[in-house]
């Protein structure tokens, strides 16, 4: 949405609300100029606000927007069918919002919108073919040894270790993407500790989302307002979180810039048509005649990088939420290191070394884990979305309005701001069962998804989001979470740390909001970082 709608937004919003929604109590709101972002960021866990406001109002309701803006909140399956799929040309990304990710990337697919997201989705696609992702199993199996490897190292001189997970499940993922995406070698696994590229990602979204200063909150508001020339100099502003983001990109500049350099004169020679990683498929695809199916050189700096964070924090978290279920539920464990251990030996009994794609979509306690895994810890909790032109959003779940009346559908004006909430949409009870607050992966097996509401790409989940802007490699980050945890389950068993767990069942780990973002942190110990920790020791035979 271009500045002058957000200005009409603004003057509009201040002398009108939207009539139709129950209104979030003030006594909630901490600093009106900034809305309810200073609270929901101020959170102990992603949910304890929002899940109060969905038992309180239901699927939708209003929040204060920055700057007294009304927002619309909303978790309906309806409404986020018809924003993210049915009308997602109408619903633009927030300014103050996606320009983190310019910050942070660069004019990626992760920025693009509109007509430039298409160019950039249509150029991808070909590299997250069914047949490309096969192809890449191997590799994924491959980091996985080597991670299994350093584990038992680990526990060489003792029966059980504590490890902070999510430190090397970073690593392993970054090594992964490093090896799928550019034929590169990140060392992260090899060098640990010393790998610079490790050490600049880990954290990123902490450090730059986590808890942002009032003033800083205030300042982003902004945004919204001012043109692009000007929001790209805020690139240079020297403090943080500008020059954490800024630091990272230079030195991932340096290394994209080296991979492009090696890799170019081949393919400009000779378009080799056996390199099977993602960036050799992108400059291939620049030799096209047509304009609408190349990337500039900023462009191709920008894919890397999204591909990067993207391929490797996110899926690296949700790993590690995923182990911590297994660690607090470990019968569910049990019975599924014996599945995948049956899976293995069908394999072997036909002569296979490993699992296949195949064999790995064949164990439902696996697929399920990952499923209800990503249901409870969505790496996005919400996500803002613009109206660009007046339009009417369907609810799944009429609500009862501020006149007492009974509405099924909200008309939104241009400029209207609504909030998406993908961690209330799969706590919802109607959709997923009475026990959706529960950590529960057999709900998968009886629910019909096909009589829900469609809305994601993966198990109805919003997790990927859905539509024409979701997660261009929601299957590859699938494949490969199956593939670790089939070979971290067999070998290793997975505990709570010893006396984190309270009497109501409580651990130490904690959903923190960090921005959009739902990231593992130690309860109370928000020094320490992002973070998930776990004893692992050998699985019996």
């Amino acid at each position: 949405m271009s500045p002058e709608g957000h200005v009409y937004n603004l003057l509009w919003n201040t002398r009108k609300t939207v009539p139709v929604l129950s209104l979030v109590y003030t006594q909630e709101l901490t600093y009106g100029f900034v809305g309810h972002e200073y609270d929901l960021s101020r959170q102990r866990e992603v949910g304890d606000l929002e899940f109060k406001w969905l038992r309180e109002y239901g699927s939708t309701w209003r929040i204060r927007g920055p700057l007294a803006t009304n927002s619309l909140m909303t978790a309906d399956p309806k409404a986020l069918q018809h924003i993210f799929q049915k009308a997602a040309g109408n619903y633009m990304k927030k300014t103050s919002q996606n320009h983190v990710a310019w910050l942070l990337a660069g004019p990626g697919i992760g920025w693009a919108q509109g007509e430039a997201h298409t160019r950039h989705r249509r150029i991808m696609n070909p590299a997250f073919s069914n047949a490309r992702l096969k192809s890449f199993l191997p590799i994924f199996q491959r980091v996985g040894s080597k991670l299994v490897e350093k584990w038992k190292a680990e526990l060489f001189s003792a029966d059980t270790v504590q490890l902070w997970l999510n430190t090397w499940l970073s690593r392993a993922t970054l090594d992964i993407i490093g090896e799928v995406a550019f034929d590169h070698d990140y060392r992260a696994l090899d060098d640990a500790d010393q790998s610079v590229l490790a050490k600049e990602y880990h954290g990123i979204l902490k450090d730059t989302e986590f808890r942002l200063p009032v003033p800083t909150m205030f300042f982003r508001a902004t945004w919204d307002y001012l043109p692009m020339p000007l929001l790209k100099l805020f690139k240079y502003i020297p403090m943080d979180p500008f020059t954490r983001l800024r630091n990272l990109n230079n030195l991932f500049s340096n290394y994209g810039r080296r991979i492009l350099f090696e890799k170019r004169p081949e393919f400009d020679v000779e378009l080799d048509t056996k390199s099977r990683d993602i960036m050799s498929i992108l400059i291939k695809a620049n030799a096209s005649t047509d304009a609408k199916m190349r990337l500039n050189d900023e462009e191709l700096l920008a894919e890397m990088f999204t591909l990067t964070i993207a391929g490797h924090e996110t899926t690296s978290m949700a790993l590690a939420f995923l182990l911590y279920e297994l660690a607090r539920h470990p019968k569910y464990q049990d019975r599924l290191r014996k599945d995948i251990r049956e899976a293995r030996a069908r394999a072997n009994a036909r002569g296979d070394s490993d699992l296949t794609i195949e064999d790995l979509d064949g164990i439902p306690s696996l697929t399920n884990a990952i499923k209800e895994s990503l249901r409870m810890h969505p790496g996005g909790a919400m996500f803002s979305r613009v109206a660009e032109n007046d339009d009417v959003i369907p609810l799944a779940f009429p609500m009862v309005s501020t006149t007492g009346e009974m509405i099924a559908e909200i008309p939104v004006k241009t400029g209207d701001v609504i909030v998406a909430s993908f961690a209330s949409y799969q706590r919802l009870s109607e959709v997923w069962g009475e026990d959706a607050d529960v950590w529960n992966p057999d709900r998968f097996s009886r629910l019909d998804i096909a009589k829900q509401t469609n809305v994601g790409m993966f198990a109805n989940l919003m997790t990927f989001s859905g539509g024409p802007n979701a997660c261009i490699g929601w299957r590859f980050a699938v494949i490969e979470q199956q593939t670790l945890i089939a070979q971290l389950v067999d070998t290793f068993e997975f505990h709570l740390p010893e006396g984190v767990e309270d009497r109501t069942g409580s651990t130490e780990v904690i959903r923190a909001p960090s921005g959009s973002a739902m990231i593992p942190m130690v309860r109370d110990r928000p020094e320490l970082g992002s973070g998930l920790r776990l004893r692992i020791s050998f699985a019996p035979e």
